[in-house]
């Protein structure tokens, strides 16, 4: 704002110089020199400025993402056997432990990301091994990102398995574990989780 008064002012001490002078349709060779000065000058405050307040923007980006804590841990919530059903399913864990920065949605099993960054998730299971296939997805938006699984067998009463991945979301990418149509798991206390993190 000081810059614009001294070039307003300028600019009016140009206007008297050429009014003393008796001439009012240009100014002097060094006055319009000077103005074309303040002119440049001007141009290039305005870029610092521009540039001073996209900086200013990625700094309180970066201060958001390091401010902001997310962590969550959730468990399935019934016992017993969850599924099969006849269609691909989003496995709810209905049973949190942790969630700090509310971001896992225990009703729909849904993490969404409240910011840009890297984060990490694993999912495990527990299944029967009988009848029917053990099978889950990591899900982000709908992108199959990694699996867990195991096959039906009669002499494979008992499975546990589980994936892990990093993943860079921006603000509002979906994370969700999918079980697959004629799948099953174990619903436990202890062994069917799924967790994620915001590390960087």
């Amino acid at each position: 704002m000081n810059v614009n008064i001294s070039v307003l002012m300028l600019l009016f001490c140009g206007l008297t110089l050429a009014q003393n002078t008796g001439n009012t349709q240009s100014c002097s060779t060094d006055m319009c020199e000077l103005l074309k000065e303040f002119g440049a000058m001007k141009e290039k405050l305005a870029a610092t400025e521009t540039r001073l307040m996209d900086s200013e923007n990625q700094i309180l980006a970066l201060k958001n993402q390091f401010t902001t804590k997310v962590a969550f841990t959730a468990k399935t919530a019934t016992g017993g056997v969850i599924g099969p059903f006849n269609t691909d399913t989003t496995l709810v864990y209905g049973a949190v432990i942790t969630n700090e920065g509310n971001a896992y949605n225990q009703h729909t099993g849904i993490f969404t990301a409240p910011v840009e960054g890297t984060y990490y998730f694993t999912f495990f299971y527990h299944a029967s091994g009988l009848h029917h296939w053990a099978r889950l997805f990591l899900i982000k938006n709908s992108e199959i990102i990694v699996e867990a699984a195991d096959h039906p067998s009669v002499s494979d009463t008992a499975d546990n398995g589980g994936n892990a991945a990093f993943l860079r979301l921006q603000r509002g990418d979906q994370v969700f574990v999918r079980m697959t149509a004629n799948a099953h798991v174990w619903g436990s206390d202890t062994t069917t989780t799924f967790s994620g993190s915001l590390l960087i």
